[in-house]
């Protein structure tokens, strides 16, 4: 058995340099919980997070431009394409949607001729229509085209006011009566959008006013504030574009939303919030929307990530 002794553990000395780790390990572990210790009461006693958004806060309330914010490209083209399934108008009007979604979707920028020459287009297709008529055709046209293409990020956002209990607007350039679907569809409070002139129930083919774009968005969401009595400060505006900027510098909680490179160079010089819903390499390449090319110009023819804590 004594052949044997070789498996059995053998107690060597411990040396001075043993002895010293040992030390060592053991003081260094002591002074990591002291430190645990006196950091859990610095935490317990700094400022506590304020959630955002506040849970019950009636006077906050949720602002949102629709067109590539909540839904990929914009609803004007798409409620255009539904009109010309049901022939509201010629092949010709349908290549000129079909380019200005497309240049749409590939620049992820807005551009005032372009959007310029939608509305006008729209306006004289609705002329003499009742309105009553194109209602019931937007409920189908959003389900068509449009439901398949609300960002679920963007629809997160939303929820999470909702579910604090504020109301949730949309604000865009788009008909108010297309607007007010897709905010009917999504479950919020309502829609702030373009006027078109009305008489007897039936379109006349003019504005009321001008179009719901740039500054004119800031003042209706004042004036909406105001009949509310909310206060801005506490509001939130969600918006991708830069000619947005006066409705996202009214209130206290700013983010931007698939950002054109503008509106990106503005909100990082001025700590606003980002969020990239579109994927690939158009997420890299800022201002490039995720269906681009062919993908973009058949579109035009044819995660949910929620809010965070945050300190004021």
């Amino acid at each position: 058995m004594a052949a044997l002794g070789w498996l059995s553990p053998r107690r060597r000395p411990a040396t001075a340099r043993s002895v010293l780790a040992g030390e060592a390990a053991a003081e260094a572990a002591r002074k990591t919980s002291q430190q645990l210790e006196l950091l859990d009461r610095a935490l317990a006693q700094a400022e506590p997070e304020v959630e955002f958004p506040v849970r019950g806060d009636a006077r906050a309330a949720a602002f949102f431009d629709l067109d590539n914010t909540v839904m990929q490209g914009a609803a004007l083209f798409h409620f255009g394409r539904g009109l010309y399934k049901r022939k509201f108008f010629q092949r010709r009007e349908l290549a000129r949607f079909a380019w200005q979604q497309a240049w749409f979707r590939l620049a992820g920028v807005e551009d005032p001729e372009h959007m310029q020459n939608a509305r006008e287009s729209a306006l004289s297709i609705v002329k003499g229509h009742r309105v009553s008529e194109l209602a019931t055709i937007g409920e189908e046209i959003y389900d068509e085209y449009m439901a398949d293409r609300i960002w679920p990020g963007t629809r997160a956002l939303a929820q999470a006011h909702l579910d604090a209990g504020q109301k949730v607007w949309l604000v865009t350039a788009a008909p108010v009566e297309t607007a007010t679907i897709i905010a009917r569809r999504l479950g919020l409070t309502g829609a702030l959008g373009t006027v078109a002139e009305s008489v007897d129930g039936v379109y006349t083919g003019r504005l009321v006013g001008e179009p719901l774009h740039g500054p004119a968005k800031a003042e209706a969401v004042r004036a909406l504030a105001a009949a509310e009595g909310l206060d801005l400060d506490r509001c939130a505006a969600y918006s991708d574009s830069h000619n947005d900027i006066p409705m996202l510098s009214l209130v206290g909680h700013p983010y931007a939303i698939n950002p054109d490179a503008k509106l990106r160079r503005y909100a990082k010089e001025r700590e606003w919030r980002l969020r990239d819903y579109r994927t690939g390499r158009k997420a890299a390449k800022v201002g490039i929307p995720a269906a681009a090319g062919v993908g973009a110009l058949a579109g035009g023819t044819a995660a949910a990530v929620a809010l965070h804590r945050r300190r004021r």
